[in-house]
């Protein structure tokens, strides 16, 4: 898939997915790689980012399997950020779609 496709896209997905479930940042990766190619280094930048604008919080959750794990959870800013962006994706998917189409002039 195209990387320009993807790269604007990448913040909505990591919205999506922390809004159903608290995720720490390897498995944020993980569940986006089974649908796209993806760096850990995209992921990790995007989470601070959201974090410091206070669309998630974090906290630490011990782990059987080695040291504790960074948990994101959502926040209510997030989730209303997260429905501005995905109506206006899909408000914009639509136009997108009518132009590739031919439907329109």
């Amino acid at each position: 898939m195209n990387t320009q496709f993807r790269k604007g896209v990448i913040e909505m997905c990591i919205l999506a997915l922390i809004a159903r479930r608290d995720m720490y940042g390897y498995e944020i990766v993980q569940s986006i790689a089974q649908y796209t190619e993806i760096a850990e280094g995209t992921v990790y930048p995007i989470l601070r980012r959201l974090t410091s604008e206070d669309y998630f919080k974090t906290y630490l959750k011990e782990s059987s399997s080695g040291p504790a794990r960074k948990y994101y959870s959502i926040t209510p800013a997030g989730r209303e950020f997260l429905e501005t962006l995905k109506k206006d994706w899909f408000e914009f998917a639509g136009i997108v779609e009518i132009l590739l189409r031919g439907e329109a002039l």
